[in-house]
C-alpha cells in the first residue's frame, strides 16, 4: 500500500485561464505600461527608457490601486481617460513614476462613444467570416444617417436608435458588380441590416452589430 502510494502521481493544481495583461499608454513623450501577474514592463521616451521589475502587488489606493517598486511607481484611478490624440476614451486614468520623471495616460477596458454620431469604423467580419483585403470598408454615422462600403457598393441610409437598438434603412446603395468575396460579405450586411439590430461594445474597443438570428459584423474604430 505505501509502496503504491509513493508511485502515485502528484495531484496537478487545476489549470484556468491565465489572467489578462493589464495595458496602459501615453503621449508626449509616447509610452507604454504592461502589467502581468508577475511583471511590470515600462516602455518610456519613445522606446528608450525600458525598465521591467516583478510584480509587488497592488495596493488599495483612492478609487483605484498602487504598485511601489524601487524602479517603477503605478497609480491606477478609476476615472474615464482621453489619450489626448483621439476622442477614445479608457476606463482609468494611469499615473508612473520611472526614474524620478512623472507621466500620465490610460488605460483599461475601451469606453464606448459617448454616441454614434461622428463616429467612422471599418469591418472585421461579417457573419462570422473576416472580411476580404483586397476592397476597403467602412462605415460612418453622421448625424441621423448612416454611409459606407461592406466591400463593394456605396450605401447610404437613414437610421434611429433607441437604447442599444438601432434600426436602419432603408439603405440605398449603388449597383457595381465586384469580383471576389466584396459582393458575398456586402449582401452578408445588407441582410444582417434588413431588420432592428443590437449594438455591443466590447473592452477591446470594437462594434458589434448582432441581428435577430444572432448574424454579427464586428468593426474597429477608425482614429
Amino acid at each position: 500500500m505505501l509502496a503504491l502510494a509513493a508511485c502515485a502521481p502528484a495531484a496537478q493544481p487545476p489549470q484556468g485561464p491565465k489572467p489578462a495583461a493589464y495595458f496602459a499608454l501615453g503621449t508626449e513623450p509616447g509610452w507604454t505600461l504592461e502589467i502581468t501577474p508577475e511583471q511590470l514592463n515600462y516602455n518610456g521616451d519613445y522606446g528608450e527608457t525600458k525598465i521591467a521589475v516583478a510584480n509587488p502587488g497592488a495596493r488599495p489606493s483612492f478609487n483605484g490601486e498602487r504598485y511601489v517598486t524601487d524602479r517603477l511607481t503605478v497609480d491606477v484611478t478609476h476615472a474615464p481617460c482621453s489619450d489626448g490624440m483621439s476622442d477614445r476614451r479608457y476606463r482609468d486614468t494611469v499615473t508612473v513614476t520611472a526614474g524620478g520623471k512623472t507621466v500620465k495616460g490610460c488605460g483599461g477596458d475601451v469606453l464606448p462613444p459617448g454616441e454614434l454620431a461622428g463616429t467612422s469604423w471599418t469591418f472585421v467580419s461579417i457573419g462570422g467570416a473576416p472580411v476580404a483585403g483586397d476592397r476597403a470598408t467602412s462605415l460612418q454615422f453622421d448625424g441621423a444617417r448612416l454611409s459606407g462600403s461592406a466591400g463593394c457598393n456605396r450605401f447610404s441610409g437613414s437610421y434611429r436608435i433607441e437604447g442599444s437598438t438601432l434600426t436602419a434603412g432603408p439603405l440605398m446603395a449603388t449597383k457595381m458588380a465586384c469580383p471576389g468575396a466584396g459582393m458575398m460579405q456586402e449582401s452578408a450586411f445588407f441582410a444582417l441590416m434588413r431588420g432592428p439590430v443590437s449594438l455591443g461594445f466590447p473592452s477591446d474597443g470594437t462594434l458589434e452589430i448582432t441581428a435577430a438570428d444572432g448574424q454579427k459584423a464586428v468593426l474597429k474604430r477608425v482614429i
